[in-house]
């Protein structure tokens, strides 16, 4: 699916009018973001096509990671097919990054705790971080699992 037709099923039933509004730009623009794009076509750069680019300049998946944890979800990346023969090779590697995570949540966890026995706002907020990334990394792991990527279970 193109960003457009992402973008005109997002807007699906909702008015382009009072999406307009609620965003601040002109109905004509949401209905430009909602059309192919190119040299024939008379769509434009929506916000989809501008954060996938920034992603890209900037070798970054953190606001993807922030726009999902917005809506309520986690971003976990595709698994890389690797070569079957590596397999163990893998799975020690994820195990590793897995414990990795752990560590960091739990250091933020003590420290939070060692400087004056409660966890604030920030502090949580910190914690928050750390258990996503730690739910990041345990979720493509067990999808690696899933799709045979660490050799096979037979």
């Amino acid at each position: 699916m193109e960003s457009h037709d992402v973008m005109r099923e997002a807007v699906g039933d909702t008015s382009v009018k009072e999406v307009a509004n609620e965003m601040g730009v002109s109905s004509s623009l949401i209905y430009k973001w909602c059309q192919e794009k190119g040299e024939d076509a008379s769509g434009a750069d929506n916000p989809l096509d501008r954060l996938l680019r920034f992603c890209e300049v900037t070798s970054s998946e953190l606001p993807i990671q922030w726009l999902c944890e917005q809506v309520n979800a986690y971003y976990v990346e595709n698994i890389r097919p690797g070569d079957p023969s590596d397999g163990e090779l893998r799975v020690l590697d994820m195990t590793q990054r897995i414990l990795k995570e752990f560590t960091d949540m739990l250091d933020t966890v003590s420290h939070s705790i060692s400087n004056d026995g409660i966890v604030d706002k920030h502090e949580a907020t910190l914690i928050r971080k750390e258990w996503e990334d730690l739910k990041r990394v345990g979720e493509l792991f067990v999808l690696g699992c899933e799709m045979g990527q660490y050799g096979s279970a037979e």
